[in-house]
């Protein structure tokens, strides 16, 4: 029997002196996607930040398998060219991405000719498509995308939802908080706020 790559069990936080959830439990196995639901100020992007381990305060267990966290801030370096930002990306987390190299990966996203090009030099679309190769070089399982549709146009939107159904294809899984539904097949929504 294989582990699932997220379990949480009876989760319960607080923010703000205001409940965002309690005692959520839900489980994502490998191939499956999971978009996160709900107003703003529900409680989806701070239940990907407890995941990933960059928000602390809360009660219950979470038990995730290795992860690529994508928020709302890129997590580029503005100075780094798109590739320099890839091999910092890839070393760090041990390579073994579905890309052979970053030039590969920008090249899948459509940025191939920008390998050079200082991410500052970058329109908005342009640099969350570098944010999207860093995905490929990574070989994370479980991914945790906050928004991943923000700031791509129609083309763009339609390769995050490639790169998100071959992520299940592969055996990995998604984790994804969204307003807007990312229409990956399969894909099974959790709403977070108040029930009416």
């Amino acid at each position: 029997m294989t582990l699932p790559l997220l379990k949480i069990s009876e989760l319960c936080c607080r923010r703000d002196g205001r409940e965002l959830f309690a005692a959520l439990s839900f489980v994502l196995e490998a191939g499956e996607c999971v978009e996160l639901i709900g107003p703003n100020g529900s409680g989806k992007s701070t239940l990907l930040r407890c995941v990933a381990g960059l928000y602390l305060d809360y009660e219950g267990e979470i038990e995730a398998a290795t992860h690529l966290y994508a928020g709302h801030k890129l997590g580029l370096s503005s100075l780094l060219t798109a590739q320099e930002n890839l091999q910092w990306y890839s070393h760090i987390a041990g390579g073994g991405g579905v890309a052979g190299t970053p030039g590969e990966a920008l090249s899948r996203v459509g940025m191939a000719g920008y390998e050079d090009v200082a991410c500052r030099n970058m329109s908005a679309g342009q640099q969350r498509r570098v944010a999207l190769a860093r995905m490929l070089v990574g070989g994370r399982k479980l991914w945790l995308l906050d928004e991943p549709l923000t700031a791509l146009d129609a083309d763009g939107r339609r390769l995050v939802m490639e790169l998100m159904a071959e992520q299940l294809t592969i055996g990995g899984a998604v984790l994804c908080a969204t307003h807007q539904a990312v229409g990956v097949p399969g894909t099974r929504q959790l709403k977070l706020g108040r029930q009416s």
